[in-house]
């Protein structure tokens, strides 16, 4: 363990502490005008609130506030006070905005230190990270983890793969941290010029930023001959770090000093026992700059209270199962049908009728594909003017969310209507089996 005096706290102090932690939590809320007014409204004060049952009784945060209140005003400290600031994709394609003190960013290298300590990095590692760089919290996050432990961290980012496979080789890399499907991706790489993942220095993996199976670990580790590690976190929370996997894969910790879960029943709020599905709840108890209060992530998950045989005390949730929303995540970046739908919409000559179809190449890689019609003058126009057409859409689609993805144009009255809510998305990564 990194933090045994964290990790392996008693459940009785830690309920103590956290007790202690929302209580200071809802005197800093005060603050901000958005929880001031909810708290208000619900005759909720810091002094009401006794003991962690008393958790039901304080209002939800949902994205959709994040959103309203774009880009500062979430904030409980002055902006002078905030050294950073991240963002992950919106609905309407502004950011979420999550900021931090010097003092969160000090509690975001302690989390991910515990994250890759139960891997086993020490300070003899060498550690790839090739998670994303910039507004996306996963490569800043697992880089400032690895500081922590005194490891060389090599910070890769993503893209270029045979620049990534020849930095591995020669810096002796210990530990690979990427998305899933890049690791697989790599291994195929990595196979195509004649490199043999086995005979370098790699032993552990540490994935996350989107959803994994446990066949995708199996061919994880018999490509690339390591341990793979899951990791959870999501960016308004902290990023990377909320919660980890130890040497008996058998759920992921939550760091719940730092943040205190529920599951709650999607459609009544209602908190569900250990091992129901709900949906996934966190309060950010230490989170100087923007914490959050009951923040309804829309995971679904179920938690388990069990002392791990890994003798940890900490509460361990089920690989994320699902969604509540329509938010896909390719890649690593969170997308909504609703982003699509607004870049469509600014292409003159496609309809608002279209089709989002994902998929994992080769069983690898995520990719995005959308169908869309264009209307009658376009289609019987020059095949030039289409091709014309495919790559403004696809240039614009891109400036709204980030990643390539292919547009193909289809005739009027192709796409199916429906007489109830249209059917936009098809994921048949969910039914995709991985084959040796």
């Amino acid at each position: 363990m990194w933090n045994s005096q964290a990790e392996a706290i008693s459940r009785d102090a830690l309920a103590e502490l956290q007790l202690h932690q929302l209580q200071r939590l809802l005197r800093r809320l005060t603050r901000v005008p958005f929880y001031k007014n909810a708290l208000a409204e619900a005759g909720i004060r810091a002094r009401d609130i006794t003991s962690l049952d008393d958790l039901t009784h304080l209002p939800f945060t949902r994205k959709t506030d994040l959103r309203d209140h774009y880009p500062f005003g979430l904030l409980a400290t002055p902006l002078e006070d905030t050294v950073r600031v991240h963002g992950s994709s919106g609905t309407t394609g502004r950011l979420t905005v999550v900021a931090y003190t010097k003092r969160d960013l000090r509690t975001w290298s302690e989390v991910m230190a515990r994250t890759l300590a139960a891997g086993g990095v020490t300070r003899r590692d060498v550690v790839h990270v090739a998670y994303g760089y910039g507004l996306f919290t996963g490569g800043l996050g697992v880089h400032y983890g690895v500081e922590r432990i005194g490891a060389t961290v090599v910070p890769a980012s993503g893209g270029n793969t045979l620049r990534q496979i020849a930095l591995i080789r020669d810096f002796g890399a210990t530990v690979l941290c990427s998305t899933p499907s890049f690791a697989l991706y790599l291994a195929e790489a990595s196979a195509e010029v004649g490199v043999d993942l086995y005979a370098l220095a790699l032993k552990t993996g540490f994935f996350g930023a989107e959803p994994w199976t446990e066949a995708m670990r199996s061919e994880i580790e018999r490509k690339l001959g390591i341990r793979a590690y899951d990791i959870y976190g999501l960016s308004e929370v902290i990023g990377p770090g909320v919660s980890y996997e130890c040497d008996q894969h058998a759920g992921l910790h939550i760091n719940e000093d730092v943040f205190l879960p529920e599951v709650i029943n999607p459609a009544t709020g209602e908190p569900l026992p250990d091992g129901v599905k709900g949906e996934l709840v966190f309060t950010t108890l230490t989170k100087q700059a923007l914490p959050l209060l009951r923040y309804r992530t829309g995971d679904i998950t179920a938690l388990n209270h069990e002392t791990c045989k890994c003798g940890r005390t900490t509460v361990r949730m089920n690989k994320v199962s699902g969604r509540t929303d329509d938010m896909l995540i390719i890649r690593g970046v969170n997308v909504f049908p609703s982003q699509i739908e607004e870049a469509l919409l600014h292409v003159p000559g496609v309809s608002p009728n279209y089709m989002i179809i994902v998929d994992r190449a080769k069983n690898i890689l995520d990719t995005l594909e959308v169908w869309v019609e264009v209307d009658a003058e376009a289609f019987s126009d020059k095949l030039g003017r289409l091709a014309d057409l495919q790559r403004a859409a696809e240039r614009h689609l891109y400036e709204i969310i980030g990643i390539n993805a292919y547009i193909k144009l289809v005739e009027p009255n192709t796409i199916a209507r429906s007489e109830g809510k249209a059917k936009r998305v098809v994921d048949r990564r969910d039914v995709y089996q991985i084959k040796g």
